[in-house]
């Protein structure tokens, strides 16, 4: 509203001069009615930038938050549903765009609409109504063209910000999988692929940017024409006394306030649109809820005895097959217990269950004879240290990955987790020992120290139970019998479970079950099972075979 009184002042001040009617007086009353706008307007526009963004800043921190929040929540299912990238767009570019419609959106209407209208108004009170007529007929056209335009750059700057986020992943692949790329010999295949992203890439943009050259021209044609008419019309109100030069010059001060909020009006479709559509695609998000939940008057208490596992059966959700058919068994506090099988027949499955990221089964699993969807999650889920066949490390230090489940671990946990996990003489070995850092995904340690590193982060925590996932496969048979030595030393209170494809990881356990096709074939110990006919007494003998041949090489 302070925009409009400027034009004005200086409009009776240019009377003034040309009625020599300009005194001293005059003159400091004009100059100090600008400063105190000028104050004023910077005192208003302070609060502006820092009531309306900073409130868009909050919002954004907000919604990001509780979508962040929310994928923590949820289960499997939801990540079988959606993509990585698709949730890495919801939690950035969608976002982005309804803050701009709580930050850039509310100045654009505040300019398209009070802005515009007011200055329209003293246009035809100040000045002349018929020239304002006359002078606003070509600005409406620069809403519309801005509207237009606007859409179709915004669709092409879409497409050049698709082709960057190609080059990212293309990028991102060829550095994590640098080592295959190099030991089969495709540098050159590799470098022509990223050339031909460069490529769509550069076209992307230079279409972009060839259509965003079209707007500052037409924007200019129609401005100029609206300065054309003002200055034909309005020096013929000048001559005939209609008008006074100082309202001339008001007015076409008032043309200059008047373009941005025509600007406005067609920018404030397309952010508005954007962000509407984008608060709906978040809210998709947000209403998904996870199949998994917590009990009304959960058990607060640390899971602490055996545990008994009789599922009846279980299919994974949208599937009909039965992935899971009367398993059952009972593994006492502090012993071992061993899964094996041949890939695909259930054994991941069973873990699953047991992590709680399926609940829809028939049956029950209990460990002190509470069944685990009575526990709380906080409570449950940290009493389980689960590594898994390839663990997923973070681009920080081997000592900050160990502790990552327990921050607050000291030195000597860490590198009594690590020594237990027969890594502690390796990480010696390093230049910056335990401050080295991993890499992404771990790309600076081989297969095996990846093992034993996941190990030692689940050992860090003393867990319940611990549950080996195939987590052994990458290391040797010497170091693989070391680790579970110790492991078995150190857990004589507690339960273990180990997933294994190498019988020897299971050998020392108290019972290991076969599975097959979702259902236990056979049970026993690993005395028992060598001496019975079947799936585990066959393979133990390829294995020790493919053992010898090994060690002859």
């Amino acid at each position: 509203m302070l925009n409009i009184i400027p034009p004005r002042i200086i409009g009776n001040m240019v009377d003034s001069i040309q009625g020599h009617q300009l005194t001293v007086q005059k003159l400091i009353f004009f100059l100090t009615a600008l400063t105190l706008v000028g104050i004023g307007q910077y005192i208003f526009r302070y609060f502006w930038r820092r009531y309306i963004w900073g409130s868009s800043a909050l919002l954004e921190r907000t919604i990001r938050t509780r979508l962040v929040t929310h994928f923590t929540a949820m289960d499997e299912t939801f990540y079988q549903k959606y993509r990585i990238g698709d949730l890495m767009a919801h939690a950035t570019n969608d976002i982005t765009a309804v803050q701009q419609v709580a930050g850039i959106g509310i100045l654009t209407f505040a300019d398209s609409i009070i802005t515009g209208i007011s200055t329209i108004i003293a246009m035809m009170f100040f000045v002349n109504w018929r020239l304002t007529l006359i002078a606003i007929v070509p600005l409406p056209l620069l809403a519309i063209l801005s509207r237009i335009l606007g859409n179709i750059i915004h669709s092409a700057y879409d497409r050049a910000q698709a082709e960057f986020s190609s080059i990212n992943n293309k990028t991102q692949e060829s550095i994590l999988g640098i080592k295959v790329i190099k030991a089969l010999g495709q540098e050159k295949e590799d470098i022509a692929d990223f050339d031909a992203h460069v490529k769509e890439v550069i076209k992307a943009n230079r279409r972009a940017n060839f259509l965003d050259s079209l707007f500052d021209p037409v924007t200019s044609l129609i401005i100029g024409l609206a300065y054309v008419a003002t200055i034909i019309l309005g020096g013929y109100f000048v001559i005939n006394n209609t008008i006074s030069i100082g309202q001339l010059i008001s007015f076409i001060s008032y043309i200059g306030i008047l373009i941005w909020p025509m600007f406005a009006i067609g920018r404030l479709f397309n952010i508005i649109e954007l962000g509407s559509a984008s608060y709906d695609r978040i809210q998709l998000l947000l209403a998904e809820r996870s199949k998994i939940t917590e009990a009304f008057n959960p058990v607060t208490k640390a899971p602490h005895g055996d545990v008994k596992y009789e599922i009846d059966e279980f299919k994974y959700p949208d599937s009909n097959e039965l992935a899971l058919q009367q398993i059952k068994f009972s593994i006492k506090s502090g012993h071992v217990f061993g899964i094996v099988g041949k890939t695909g027949a259930g054994k991941s499955t069973i873990l699953k269950l047991f992590l709680r990221q399926f609940d829809d089964y028939k049956g029950s699993i209990q460990v002190n004879n509470i069944d685990i969807k009575e526990y709380k999650l906080d409570t449950y889920l940290p009493s389980i240290g689960y590594v898994p066949q390839n663990s997923i490390l973070f681009s920080t230090t081997i000592f900050e990955n160990i502790r990552f489940a327990k921050p607050d671990a000291s030195i000597a946990e860490v590198e009594n987790a690590a020594f237990i996990a027969d890594l502690h003489d390796d990480i010696l070995k390093l230049p910056d020992g335990y401050q080295t850092q991993v890499g992404e995904q771990g790309i600076s340690l081989s297969g095996g120290q990846k093992q034993r590193l996941a190990i030692a982060r689940a050992l860090v925590l003393n867990p319940e139970v611990l549950i080996l996932d195939d987590s052994l496969s990458a290391v040797d048979a010497k170091t693989e019998d070391h680790i579970l030595k110790r492991v078995k030393k150190l857990r004589t209170d507690k339960t273990t479970i180990i997933v294994a494809s190498r019988l020897s990881s299971v050998m020392n356990a108290q019972e290991i079950i076969v599975v097959k096709d979702g259902r236990i074939t056979q049970r026993g110990t690993h005395k028992n099972l060598i001496n019975k006919k079947g799936w585990y007494e066959q393979t133990y003998k390829m294995q020790q075979v493919e053992q010898q041949m090994e060690g002859r090489k």
